[in-house]
């Protein structure tokens, strides 16, 4: 019985320590999807952009 708890004391301290450290990451990597994202639309507006830019010149000539 004294070696379960012995355990389990080591477990939740090992625990406690690391939650921090881990919601971090999380978090980071949840920001990293976010301006993934937000890149990935500015890339995709900008191609639209250009692309009607170009027929409009195509348009006139």
């Amino acid at each position: 019985m004294n070696a379960a708890m012995n355990y389990l004391t080591v477990l939740f301290v090992f625990l406690l320590l690391t939650a921090p450290s881990l919601y971090g990451a999380a978090h980071d990597r949840r920001v990293d999807r976010q301006i993934r994202r937000a890149e990935q639309a500015r890339q995709a507006r900008q191609d639209t952009e250009l692309r009607s830019r170009r027929a409009e010149f195509t348009k006139v000539a």
